[in-house]
């Protein structure tokens, strides 16, 4: 055999084995690189958290910033879905004791939640509200203090007693002691600013941010802290909620940097 074959011979078992050798290393790095792509996600971000449909029960005055902050969470969390039911805080908690399904419950007052917290987890206050007078755009009637809700010529709104809204209002008329005889008593605040904005009343007593949400209909006069009133909002997950991971996920949500933006733009208060 010549000196040459021999040479020839040589460097293609050697290429043949470099080449051997080479693949499984290949496979390994590509192995690692898929399993660093998969496994990059961080726990907190938004594909790491629970999907589900949720189903949450809120305070009607809270309609208008819950609308955004939902379609704000689904956004940052791809495959949530959420559905709010806005009503007064009592007809919520009557829905809860009936068992209507649903995952998160969220009040206005902390006294409305007190009665279900053997149906929750424990709250976490989310906000703070406080209350104004609203009136017809432009203030027709010169509304300027709570005293001015007695005279009798006006047309006066207030939520019925036993919602928030109504217990707020009553306690600060109470100690101002003013006497307001309304023409009707609704069910929840959102109905208080309904009239109003429909010309059906002159005047009312809803949440500084309903007022605010309605600013091109209505009018707010601030009512002083020295005889305001300051409304709590209570959240909290249902003890018989069938996406309970999902729903705790939410409601501390509502306490991050990026619910409480959302919040106190609406014109919240830090809890």
């Amino acid at each position: 055999m010549s000196l040459a074959l021999t040479l020839t011979r040589r460097r293609a078992a050697a290429a043949a084995l470099t080449a051997a050798l080479l693949v499984p290393l290949a496979a390994c790095g590509n192995d690692d690189a898929e399993k660093g792509t998969a496994g990059s996600t961080p726990s907190g971000s938004a594909s790491a958290a629970p999907r589900a449909n949720l189903t949450v029960l809120a305070a009607a005055s809270l309609t208008n910033v819950f609308k955004t902050a939902g379609a704000a969470y689904e956004k940052a969390h791809p495959g949530t879905r959420i559905t709010f039911s806005f009503a007064g805080s009592q007809e919520l908690v009557a829905q809860v004791s009936q068992g209507s399904p649903a995952d998160v419950l969220v009040t206005a007052d902390t006294k409305s939640m007190d009665k279900v917290k053997a149906d929750t987890g424990t709250p976490a206050i989310i906000a703070k509200n406080r209350l104004v007078i609203a009136t017809g755009e432009g203030n027709p009637f010169k509304v300027d203090e709570l005293k001015d809700l007695a005279d009798t010529r006006l047309k006066v709104v207030l939520a019925a007693p036993e919602v928030p809204a109504g217990k707020y209002s009553k306690k600060v008329l109470d100690a101002q002691k003013i006497t307001v005889k309304p023409v009707s008593q609704e069910p929840n605040v959102r109905a208080v600013l309904s009239k109003v904005e429909l010309g059906e009343a002159d005047a009312g007593l809803v949440y500084k941010t309903d007022a605010a949400s309605a600013a091109d209909k209505v009018d707010a006069v601030e009512i002083p802290d020295a005889q305001n009133a300051i409304a709590t909002y209570p959240a909290a997950t249902l003890k018989d909620s069938k996406n309970a991971e999902a729903a705790a996920a939410f409601v501390a949500w509502l306490s991050s940097p990026e619910g409480q933006k959302i919040l106190q733009g609406a014109g919240f208060q830090k809890p």
